[in-house]
């Protein structure tokens, strides 16, 4: 759940564009931005990997990233995995494509990873197909969405990216 500074951040109610509604398509400064949480312990992200740059649209990737717990105590992280498509019209500004819960003594580092298949680096178009398009795909392993605007509240996390090199019309 995103929990936005003021109602003045949402579109009219008549308004059924998703144009800043939900944590897909807001572009604003949040209060609580999707998948933010509290913890007695801290994290840090690292070491971010892409099993491969380019990906055919049949394809798929494997994305991973080191996790650290700072803390002098152990603690858990729900570790959530984001994608952006970067210039396709329509496509969400950000979706989670996938999380781990995980448990970390206080100084231990794990290593977590994402497989990504074709269905994750689709989009649905206006028309209702859903596609795999050609281009740069970023993602993001963090605590939370990633950051949409520099002074919001934010969480640790790591980005990395590949490109998609066809294109695929995918059955519904």
């Amino acid at each position: 759940m995103t929990f936005y500074k003021s109602v003045e951040q949402l579109p009219p109610f008549g308004d059924y564009s998703m144009a800043n509604r939900t944590y897909r398509y807001f572009s604003g400064d949040s209060l609580f931005p999707f998948g933010y949480g509290l913890s007695y312990a801290t994290f840090r992200y690292s070491n971010p990997r892409v099993s491969r740059e380019f990906v055919p649209a049949d394809g798929s990737v494997t994305i991973s990233a080191d996790v650290t717990n700072r803390s002098a105590m152990d603690g858990g992280e729900v570790v959530q995995l984001y994608l952006t498509h970067e210039g396709v019209a329509g496509a969400a500004l950000q979706e989670l494509h996938g999380f781990q819960r995980i448990h970390l003594a206080h100084g231990q580092t794990m290593a977590v990873t994402f497989k990504i298949r074709d269905r994750d680096f689709s989009v649905v178009e206006t028309d209702g197909q859903r596609r795999i398009v050609n281009g740069t795909v970023k993602a993001w392993i963090g605590e939370s969405q990633p950051p949409a605007a520099a002074n919001r509240l934010s969480g640790d996390g790591v980005s990395a990216q590949f490109s998609i090199t066809s294109e695929r019309i995918l059955p519904d």
